[in-house]
C-alpha cells in the first residue's frame, strides 16, 4: 500500500514538470545562458585537476604529461611552512566568520528598527557604496589613513605618546584585513538579511506589543528566530570558503614586516602558480583546499539537520 501510494505521488510529478515547461516555455529558454555559463566555466574546467597528478608541462599538455600520483600532496606536506600556511589562513578564516559574518545581521536588525523611510533608503545606499570600490582603492585609502603621515596615526601617537605601525606590526595585519572587509562588505550583506526580514509577520509584533514585550524582547523571541534558517543556510555556505581568503587583499596590504602573517593558501598558490609556474604543484593545493571545502558543507549541513533546521539541502 505505501509503495503504490508513492509511485502515484511521483508519475503526477514527473507529469508535471513536462506540463510546466510546454505551459512556460521562455522561462526555461531563459535558463539556458546560465546553464551555458556553469557549463563551460564551472563544470568544464574541473577536468584540469588531472594536472594536479601530473609533472604538466604546458608544451606537451595535460594528455601527454607524466603522471607522478601524490607526488605534488606529499612535496606540500614535507615543505617546513606549510603549516604556517596553514595556520595564517585559518585563524584569518576564523577570525572572518566570528566578526564579519555577523556584522550585516546586526547592520541589517538596525536598518529594520529604523521608521524613517527615507533616511532609511538614504543609509541603506551609503551603506552599499563601499562594496563597488575596488579593493586597491580601499587599500590606498588604509595607507592614506594609517601611514606615518596619516591622521590615525598622528593621532594616535599624541594621544599614546608612542607610534604603533598599523601597516607594519604583525599583531595588527589581521585586524586590519578584517576592519577592511567589514566596511567594504557589511552593508552589501544586509540586502539578503532585510529581504527576509520583510517576510516576519507583523501581526506577530502586534500580538507582543499587547502582551508587554519591549522592543529588545520582540527583537529575540520574535524577529531572530524568524530569519535564523536564513542565517544557518548563509553560515553553511561560508564554511565551504573557511580555506579562502584570497590573494589580492593580502598581497596588496603585505609588507616584509608583516609577511610572516600574511602568508596563506591563497598566496602560496598565486606565488608558486601564477608567478612560479609551478602549475601541477598548485593545482594539489587547491584541489586539497576544494576538498576541505566540501567536507566543511556536509559537516555543518548535518549539524544544522540535528539542530532542526533546514540546512542547505
Amino acid at each position: 500500500m505505501t509503495v503504490t501510494a508513492d509511485v502515484r505521488q511521483k508519475r503526477p510529478h514527473r507529469r508535471s514538470i513536462g506540463k510546466d515547461l510546454m505551459r512556460n516555455p521562455w522561462l526555461y529558454l531563459m535558463m539556458i545562458p546560465g546553464l551555458v555559463y556553469f557549463a563551460v566555466f564551472k563544470y568544464l574546467p574541473m577536468w584540469g585537476i588531472i594536472i594536479g597528478f601530473e609533472n604538466y608541462v604546458p608544451f606537451t599538455g595535460p594528455i601527454k604529461s607524466a603522471y607522478v600520483g601524490l607526488y605534488w600532496f606529499k612535496q606540500f606536506f614535507s615543505t617546513p611552512m606549510w603549516l604556517t600556511y596553514l595556520g595564517n589562513t585559518l585563524l584569518l578564516s576564523l577570525m572572518s566568520i566570528v566578526l564579519t559574518f555577523p556584522a550585516p545581521i546586526v547592520l541589517a536588525l538596525m536598518l529594520n528598527e529604523i521608521r524613517n523611510m527615507h533616511f532609511k533608503k538614504i543609509s541603506q545606499t551609503l551603506l552599499y557604496m563601499p562594496h563597488f570600490i575596488s579593493i586597491v582603492i580601499v587599500v590606498s585609502i588604509t595607507y592614506v589613513i594609517f601611514g606615518a603621515d596619516g591622521i590615525i596615526y598622528k593621532l594616535t601617537q599624541k594621544m599614546l605618546g608612542r607610534s604603533i605601525d598599523y601597516l607594519g606590526d604583525p599583531g595588527v595585519f589581521r585586524w586590519m584585513i578584517v576592519g577592511q572587509s567589514i566596511w567594504k562588505e557589511t552593508g552589501w550583506g544586509t540586502i539578503i538579511f532585510l529581504a527576509a526580514l520583510t517576510n516576519v509577520d507583523t501581526q506577530l509584533y502586534e500580538a507582543s506589543m499587547i502582551d508587554g514585550a519591549n522592543r529588545a524582547q520582540r527583537l529575540w523571541h520574535i524577529t531572530l528566530p524568524s530569519i535564523r534558517s536564513t542565517i544557518v543556510l548563509l553560515l553553511v555556505l561560508r564554511m565551504g570558503s573557511v580555506l579562502d581568503t584570497g590573494y589580492e587583499h593580502l598581497i596588496l596590504m603585505s609588507n616584509s614586516l608583516n609577511r610572516s602573517v600574511s602568508l596563506t593558501l591563497d598566496v602560496f598558490v598565486y606565488q608558486n602558480g601564477i608567478k612560479g609556474g609551478q602549475y601541477s604543484y598548485t593545482t594539489a593545493v587547491g584541489l586539497m583546499k576544494s576538498l576541505v571545502s566540501v567536507c566543511m558543507v556536509v559537516t555543518s549541513n548535518k549539524i544544522a539537520h540535528a539542530l532542526g533546521e533546514e540546512g542547505l539541502y
